[in-house]
């Protein structure tokens, strides 16, 4: 399997205002052994794809998306001799994904479908060989269809983008514009959300802890992993930056409950690297975060990881709390226990100090120089429960990017807590 990612300088401000500007082509990634491509993009695109023979070619346009550089290839196994990413024109990236000789695909049998409009997945439901005297002379078009979109994540129906909150969310941009921001809101009784630069891939910072928890709980779940585990502290795994194990000696022991709880609670960066390798490296993690649906989120290397070469975004993470609010990964106990650490996260600098009172957050937060980001779940006094995910793109150190996280929240609570006006009949 292959992960490729392309990585994008940030669109312009004007983007959320203006949405005839072309969207990026943010990642691709495809999986060989579901014959699965998935695509995200930088903001809404409608794709429009058809099949051509001799050889069998799946050809996926892209309108008003923009790639960078030239066109890529990659090689994959024995039915998919190739993907290629180009562009046809100025105006529209192509994507082709080439049958190996021998290889066949009815239009039918090739599934399109988003888990948003900037989230497309396309699924080869059977690749067959090509029946010894068939003939594949022609490069006639088929059309293939493009479904609608999913629900999210598979689990929430999306509604409409809140235009009201877009509005406000733009005031507030305006003020802030050295920051360069993705966000991603979802309102979980209805569906609907808002979404500027939500599938942008960012650093990770320490929002690479939730779903390595996720993982860890998984794990548990399944009986690989016991609770009661002692993790010994290695000094390879020993590093700087946030935390406090790191100033034990090698060979200390921790327990494995309390070790997860350090990673979320005060982001300690040697307890993650000790989960990491619990759970058998990036190796075992990366394949695991895609077969959840979060194309974005790759761990390349241990924390802390100061060049910021670990990777999400802020729509990935919201997938990642969908699933969790929807039951989709965990058992209920373990449910319980993930809610219970992340609502214990200390620093409250960023979506949790825009939260009302009596409301609570289960979340992670992400700090490095020039990144900062937050995802969670947050549940109003009333019980009716969002999803968030902001991360931005800041100059080293600039503390208006806390600002900023800060007033989105609060914008963001004010308008999602406000009663709703049944309408008359």
């Amino acid at each position: 399997m292959k992960l490729r990612f392309i990585l994008l300088s940030v669109a312009s401000i004007g983007l959320l205002s203006s949405p005839a500007n072309a969207s990026r082509l943010e990642s691709w990634y495809f999986d060989q052994t579901q014959n699965q491509l998935n695509i995200t993009t930088e903001s809404a695109v409608q794709p429009k794809a058809f099949l051509i023979q001799n050889p069998t070619r799946l050809v996926l346009d892209l309108p008003n998306t923009n790639i960078e550089g030239n066109t890529i290839r990659d090689r994959f196994g024995s039915k998919v001799r190739e993907v290629r990413i180009g562009k046809v024109d100025s105006k529209t990236a192509r994507v082709v994904v080439e049958l190996a000789p021998g290889y066949t695909v009815s239009p039918e049998k090739v599934l399109i479908r988003g888990d948003s409009a900037s989230h497309w997945i396309v699924n080869f439901s059977s690749i067959e060989r090509i029946s010894s005297g068939g003939s594949q002379s022609s490069e006639e078009k088929f059309p293939v269809q493009v479904g609608s979109i999913s629900p999210f994540a598979g689990v929430v129906p999306l509604g409409s983008e809140i235009s009201q909150l877009a509005a406000q969310v733009r005031t507030l941009m305006a003020r802030y514009k050295s920051i360069e921001p993705g966000i991603f809101v979802l309102d979980l009784d209805t569906g609907n959300y808002l979404d500027y630069n939500g599938e942008k891939i960012f650093s990770a910072a320490s929002t690479i802890k939730f779903p390595i928890l996720i993982a860890l709980f998984q794990e548990i779940d399944a009986g690989r992993i016991k609770p009661n585990e002692t993790l010994v502290m290695r000094r390879d795994l020993m590093t700087g930056g946030s935390g406090n194990m790191q100033y034990k000696p090698a060979g200390t022991r921790f327990n494995l409950m309390e070790t997860a709880t350090k990673m979320i609670t005060i982001s300690d960066n040697t307890a993650t690297n000790m989960i990491i390798d619990r759970l058998g490296g990036k190796s075992k993690l990366n394949p695991r975060f895609r077969n959840w649906g979060l194309q974005n989120t790759v761990i390349r290397n241990l924390l802390g990881d100061f060049k910021g070469t670990n990777t999400t975004s802020p729509k990935d993470l919201v997938r990642l709390s969908a699933l969790i609010s929807n039951n989709q990964l965990l058992t209920n106990s373990s449910q319980t226990k993930v809610i219970d650490i992340m609502r214990r996260v200390r620093n409250r600098s960023l979506l949790a100090s825009g939260i009302g009172k009596g409301a609570v957050i289960a979340h992670k937060t992400g700090t490095l120089g020039v990144i900062l980001g937050d995802a969670g779940i947050i549940q109003l006094p009333s019980g009716k429960r969002y999803l968030a995910g902001i991360m931005v793109r800041r100059p080293f150190g600039d503390s208006r990017g806390t600002q900023f996280i800060s007033q989105v929240s609060k914008v963001v609570y004010g308008y999602l807590s406000q009663p709703r006006v049944a309408r008359q009949p």
